[in-house]
């Protein structure tokens, strides 16, 4: 069901949209080097596999999880032979984030003398894993996730598309089960188009119809597409948001992006971590109670193990986001460290002195 021109595209209005810079590129044979960072399902190969049908460019394509150096400089060679005779190369590589940095240098020449056109794919932050000099040679383009709106026009032309989609099988697919795929989906189109064909495969089929209710969705979604990543953008955004509701004492929204942050499968230890943190950090001396409870929770956290592990975590999340604040602890230490890092680092004075020192000064 992949599109295979902008006009079937859906989604990304600020990026493809009529009169739109990347889109008149697209349409004038003119792309740049570029970056495509968006979550799943949202249109960044499907945005690659458009371009590559719309450029009168050879088109190459790599995944960042199984090429190496010498796959690049396979390609860089082809490329060279090409550009001899006039023709350009765009390069694709998906997952880019996963080049380690050697990688990412072997294709920075060629990208900048314009032996190949790179067409990166990423779903997370490019400034933190895309090396600068590298990102500097490339426009950044933001895909966003697709609205429910869009995810159910995607299933809909899944529906009825007899060549590519599910069309010949005579899927009927009820109401409610058609606004559970779309929440569920979570506004990743792959996401929707894999649960409905797998329902598709497994309904009951009568007389020549294939019934597709909600418990069957339920059954082949499972549950619903995460977008969480724990060594990713998701992974910092959501501490964030965890610890940003516990300073706004917001007990109820602390404990649900610590239920988000269980279910994508972060370390309890991690999350236990914070806790302590936070217990000295932004409590402080407003709570004594605070740090001894956090601690409490780091160690039975680490004595039960999860799943049940999640009830001291929630105990000492509503603890500290119900507590008094004061940020004291980190203010006056904050100011110490500033009088060590820019005064002189003078003689501890006689009275403070370690007792021993004294009495053999005064001998």
């Amino acid at each position: 069901m992949r599109p295979q021109r902008l006009e079937d595209f859906l989604g990304q209005e600020k990026l493809v949209g009529a009169g739109r810079p990347l889109r008149r590129a697209i349409e004038s044979d003119v792309v740049p080097s570029m970056i495509l960072w968006g979550p799943p399902g949202t249109g960044k190969t499907t945005l690659a596999d458009i371009i590559a049908h719309a450029t009168g460019a050879h088109f190459s394509r790599l995944s960042a999880v199984s090429a190496g150096v010498a796959d690049l400089r396979r390609i860089v060679t082809e490329a060279q032979a090409r550009g001899r005779l006039g023709k350009r190369t765009l390069l694709f590589i998906d997952e880019i984030h996963r080049f380690n940095k050697a990688q990412q240098d072997a294709i920075l020449p060629y990208v900048e003398d314009g032996t190949i056109t790179l067409i990166g794919a990423t779903t997370e932050n490019p400034l933190f894993e895309v090396n600068s000099a590298l990102l500097s040679r490339a426009r950044v383009f933001v895909l966003t996730a697709l609205s429910d709106e869009e995810v159910g026009a995607i299933v809909d032309r899944a529906l009825g598309d007899r060549e590519r989609g599910l069309g010949a099988l005579n899927v009927r697919l009820d109401d409610d089960a058609r606004i559970t795929l779309v929440d569920l989906a979570n506004g990743d189109a792959r996401a929707a188009l894999n649960a409905l064909e797998l329902a598709a495969m497994t309904a009951h089929s009568k007389h020549g119809d294939r019934h597709v209710d909600r418990a069957t969705i339920l059954d082949a979604m499972q549950r619903r597409a995460a977008v969480y990543d724990k060594s990713g953008d998701a992974h910092y955004d959501t501490i964030s948001a965890f610890i940003k509701s516990m300073r706004a004492s917001d007990a109820e929204g602390a404990v649900y992006w610590l239920a988000r942050m269980i279910d994508g499968g972060e370390d309890p230890l991690f999350i236990a971590r914070r806790l302590v943190i936070f217990a000295s950090e932004d409590v402080g001396l407003a709570d004594s109670s605070a740090l001894p409870l956090a601690v409490a929770a780091q160690q039975a956290v680490h004595f039960v193990g999860m799943p049940e592990g999640f009830f001291p975590l929630a105990h000492a999340t509503l603890y500290l986001s119900r507590a008094a604040k004061s940020r004291e602890v980190g203010d006056i230490y904050e100011n110490a460290m500033s009088n060590v890092t820019q005064t002189r680092n003078e003689p501890v004075p006689l009275e403070l002195r370690n007792a021993p020192g004294k009495r053999w000064r005064s001998e």
